[in-house]
């Protein structure tokens, strides 16, 4: 019987802390046709990491232990499957590799990867850089599609300085829509300099707004409101929409969007252009080796980190 080469990954083999992540001897993935084998340089930690290693979204995904973590990768392509056309060995890729269970992940040394969850790197960016975009870049570009954002409208974006909330308000302005961000008065300066009118978000947060937009506002995009239902309620002008990755109130209370991420190569060649154009920058707040898995989570986990935390595999 063949041995399977061996790759050192990032495993748990049950829920818990981020004590139960270890760095271990894992085989190396084995290729679909469909797939290609990326060289994994980088991956970043998402909050949904850290809640799918604590068992939060048992419910909603099967997991099969042990799991290697991670959804965001970049790397250079080593394999192509039997049928992966789209890619070349030697190509740099980037891309949010989710599929419907959770087991191999992204980090690790070899990620499998099938080519619809992939797309080229952006030239402009590091490794570093790049696997901080897909997921939260993702999100932040598909909510913002759902609610047919234009030119000319005000936009209301809920936790914008976070990973999610920095790659809304600047696509939001490449779209030439006005952004009013909410935020800590800490994060105020950074969000202006991304193009955002920022405003304290708790008590008062209607009256903010509306001092600077006086007629409403039209979209909502939810990265985490404290009262979605209320702000949208007061604030949402005739005809606007609302969008949230976390609140399923903005589609049953409010008539709007629940966003949950998908994996798209479309969606990542136009976040692509958009970097490669200066249109969007990318924020990574540390780099943790790989034998430092544990504390990277940690440090999401907290909730208070600006831009995005990545591992160098």
């Amino acid at each position: 019987m063949t041995v399977a080469p061996l790759m050192r990954a990032i495993t748990y083999d049950r829920y818990g802390g981020s004590d139960v992540l270890q760095l271990t001897d894992r085989p190396e993935p084995r290729l679909g046709p469909d797939s290609v084998l990326v060289r994994a340089r980088a991956a970043s930690v998402n909050p949904v990491d850290w809640k799918v290693r604590a068992g939060y979204l048992d419910a909603l995904m099967d997991v099969q232990f042990p799991v290697v973590p991670g959804w965001d990768v970049a790397g250079v392509v080593e394999r192509v499957g039997q049928d992966a056309t789209e890619f070349e060995v030697g190509d740099e890729v980037y891309g949010y590799v989710r599929r419907d269970w959770v087991h191999g992940g992204t980090f690790a040394e070899l990620v499998a990867a099938p080519v619809r969850t992939l797309a080229r790197k952006p030239a402009s960016l590091t490794f570093e850089e790049a696997a901080a975009v897909p997921l939260a870049g993702l999100t932040a570009y598909q909510s913002i599609e759902r609610a047919g954002v234009h030119a000319g409208q005000t936009v209301l974006v809920h936790a914008a300085a976070g990973g999610v909330g920095q790659f809304a308000v600047q696509i939001l302005r490449a779209r030439g829509a006005r952004v009013v961000g909410t935020a800590s008065a800490r994060n105020h300066d950074h969000l202006r300099g991304l193009g955002a009118e920022p405003v304290e978000y708790g008590d008062g947060l209607v009256d903010r707004v509306r001092a600077l937009a006086p007629d409403g506002v039209d979209v909502v995009l939810d990265y985490g409101a404290d009262d979605l239902v209320g702000t949208t309620r007061a604030l949402l002008a005739d005809g606007g929409t609302v969008a949230s990755i976390v609140e399923a109130a903005a589609r049953t209370e409010l008539g709007g969007h629940l966003v949950w991420v998908r994996p798209s190569t479309a969606d990542l060649d136009a976040l692509t252009r958009l970097i490669d154009d200066g249109a969007v920058k990318v924020d990574v707040a540390q780099v943790f080796d790989l034998a430092d898995t544990a504390a990277a989570h940690d440090l999401v986990a907290e909730g208070h980190v600006r831009g995005k935390v990545v591992v160098r595999v």
